[in-house]
């Protein structure tokens, strides 16, 4: 019986994100880590590995596949209502202790983390869109950094049959792979989980490569939408919150940041599950702190108006959600206010 390791060593192949140093050493150049790579040996993620002075990376796999909507994602300024394809591998570049894909992206790192997969090829994930009437496919579940190379490989087939792409990552890039993803990626959604670097090292990574990823997504003209899993005792702090917030609208006050609610999963199982009144604190700071679009999520129904879009200008309600759902859609064509005709940003497409 084959390992985990063994396994996903069968689907691999070379990768391109990577350096060659002396000793047939190689240097990673997915993600902040930039791991260093001796022969025989893998990165910080586990599933890239040094073979011989190769880096071989994930390729030719899914873990998972689900078509759901793109409110789910979360994006909420990209064509309300559509129906996504999300695939996923296997590996993660952090070790969160409340994540709650642990079962796939922790392989490698625990012991009781699967590694489930199945052959696939770009050309079949594009089939499989097209039988679910998606018109946006994504790359998410797991840390789709560690496997740049396929996701670009799906998304050059995707771009290529008019699918809108997406990327959904907790922002831990290098960039060299922001480079690299740049031309095949049209929405990007970045967990930024806390406002302290201390914080993001009990996570596995650290805080300036993540803000950094934001400042060079909104400049390269990339839709991103940003979200924060709300951990009471974590990252909910008044001061933490201001911070976070206020470096979100020192980039762009249009950038939408989506507060969610956390509830006890995985080796975080001490904290008390995320309240509505803590999802509405957030989202007031987020607006004292000037941003224009602020939600809350996974709570259906009990944060009240925070799970629609309004204008920032006149008030008007332009999409009404409860969760997942579109109740209404009142934007014009090309994502205007109906009323005082405010361009609303976002990739609206073709409005139902």
């Amino acid at each position: 019986m084959l390992s985990a390791a063994e396994i996903i060593e069968r689907h691999s192949k070379p990768g391109e994100l990577f350096q060659k140093l002396e000793k047939n050493q190689v240097r990673c150049l997915a993600c902040g880590h930039r791991c260093r790579i001796r022969d025989g040996r893998s990165g910080a993620c586990k599933v890239r590995f040094n073979r011989g002075g190769v880096l071989r990376v994930p390729f030719g796999y899914v873990s998972g596949v689900q078509c759901d909507p793109v409110e789910k994602k979360p994006f909420f300024h990209v064509r309300p209502g559509s129906a996504a394809l999300s695939f996923g591998m296997l590996g993660c570049n952090f070790h969160c202790g409340f994540c709650q894909n642990w079962i796939t992206s922790q392989v490698l790192k625990d012991p009781k983390a699967a590694p489930y997969l199945s052959p696939a090829t770009p050309g079949a994930l594009i089939e499989a869109a097209g039988r679910e009437g998606a018109g946006i496919i994504v790359s998410t579940y797991n840390e789709p950094l560690v496997s740049a190379e396929w996701s670009a490989a799906v998304f050059r087939e995707a771009k290529a049959a008019g699918l809108t792409t997406a990327y959904v990552s907790n922002g831990f890039a290098s960039s060299e792979a922001l480079e690299y993803l740049g031309p095949w990626v049209d929405l990007f959604k970045v967990d930024l989980k806390c406002f302290s670097d201390a914080k993001y090292r009990q996570l596995g990574g650290r805080l300036g490569p993540v803000l950094e990823t934001i400042r060079s997504l909104h400049k390269a003209g990339i839709w991103m939408e940003i979200v924060t899993l709300l951990v009471p005792g974590f990252n909910d702090s008044a001061r933490d919150l201001s911070g976070l917030a206020g470096f979100i609208r020192s980039v762009s006050p249009d950038i939408p940041w989506h507060v969610t609610a956390f509830h006890k999963n995985y080796r975080m199982t001490e904290p008390r599950d995320t309240a509505p009144d803590d999802l509405v604190r957030a989202a007031d700071i987020g607006r004292n702190s000037g941003l224009h679009y602020v939600y809350a999520g996974n709570r259906p129904g009990d944060s009240g108006d925070l799970e629609n879009t309004r204008c920032p200008k006149c008030g008007e309600l332009l999409v009404e959600r409860i969760g997942y759902r579109i109740l209404s859609c009142r934007l014009e064509p090309g994502g205007r206010c109906p009323r005082c005709k405010l361009a609303i940003p976002g990739r609206w497409g073709s409005l139902k």
